[in-house]
């Protein structure tokens, strides 16, 4: 059966909270999480019934064609965000704060967030770093406002740390993982992302921390997963990461598509009769008789 694009409420469906996160892991019930940028995506993310929808900054990447994340801006962001929750009635919906949007200050941090619920209508946000930005986290989550943590490869300070490249691949960047993890849980995050960590470090941070991580690229012990949608439905061709699967190829489906338009076009049989409006006779007879005139 396909996927109705209602937009409209699922009362089948319970609304998920960041409460449910913390019991989903209690209970080992894997959460799924996944990107959205536009109304028909989040439409069709929330019917088909993922607990979660995250606005990232990766948007700058797989739609506006940055070559990173650190382009992106909040101004940029937030329509997006508004977009996604008219389309999003039940899955929990986090803003992933941009570049400088959440380091300057601890005062700009809630203000930026805030902005993320009150402007972009998102439920919670998404703070990228470990032991220093924990003072950060606890800032904001002390506001009221919900945060996802992010440790390993976080894109927005990757080149600080050699590029994209895995973390904890022995036993001091493991420890040390494992010490950004208990920061975050201390200072209120209510998950923590996990990218790109080796699965052995990873399992030991999922068993040590009691909120939920959500893994990306870090193995199959995390407590949900999270992928870009682009990258699922096969939509950015530009590059692969070897983590994400491919569950179907849109770029060659449209590809094809939008070549059998333009060659249709160029022969003239687009449009066909059926395609196009048509005036009564009455008044196309009038229409000629102006035109003779």
């Amino acid at each position: 059966m396909g996927v109705k694009l209602s937009g409209g409420p699922n009362t089948e469906r319970k609304k998920v909270t960041v409460a449910d996160f913390s019991r989903m892991k209690t209970h080992g019930q894997r959460i799924v999480m996944v990107t959205s940028y536009d109304y028909p995506t989040s439409i069709i993310a929330d019917d088909v019934g993922v607990d979660s929808i995250l606005v990232g900054d990766s948007y700058g990447m797989v739609v506006l064609g940055y070559d990173t994340t650190i382009p992106v801006t909040l101004e940029e962001l937030l329509p997006v965000c508004q977009a996604v929750k008219r389309g999003a009635s039940h899955s929990l919906l986090i803003g992933d704060m941009p570049f400088l949007s959440f380091q300057i200050s601890e005062e700009n941090a809630i203000r930026n967030a805030g902005r993320f619920i009150k402007e972009g209508r998102m439920e919670a946000v998404k703070i990228e770093g470990g032991r220093e930005m924990a003072n950060v986290a606890k800032a904001v989550s002390n506001a009221g406002i919900p945060v996802l943590g992010h440790i390993g490869l976080t894109p927005q300070t990757a080149t600080l740390r050699g590029g994209y490249r895995v973390q904890g691949k022995n036993a001091d960047s493991g420890k040390s993982l494992i010490e950004d993890a208990k920061s975050l849980e201390d200072a209120g995050v209510f998950g923590i992302v996990l990218e790109m960590i080796t699965e052995e470090v990873a399992r030991v941070i999922t068993r040590t921390v009691s909120v939920p991580t959500i893994g990306i690229g870090s193995g199959r012990y995390c407590d949900g997963q999270v992928l870009v949608l682009h990258d699922i439905l096969g939509l950015y061709p530009k590059f692969v990461p070897k983590f994400a699967k491919r569950y179907t190829d849109l770029a060659s489906t449209i590809g094809g598509a939008v070549r059998e338009y333009a060659s249709e076009v160029r022969q003239g049989t687009f449009p066909e009769e059926k395609h196009v409006f048509k005036m009564d006779d009455a008044k196309r007879d009038k229409l000629d008789l102006r035109q003779k005139s």
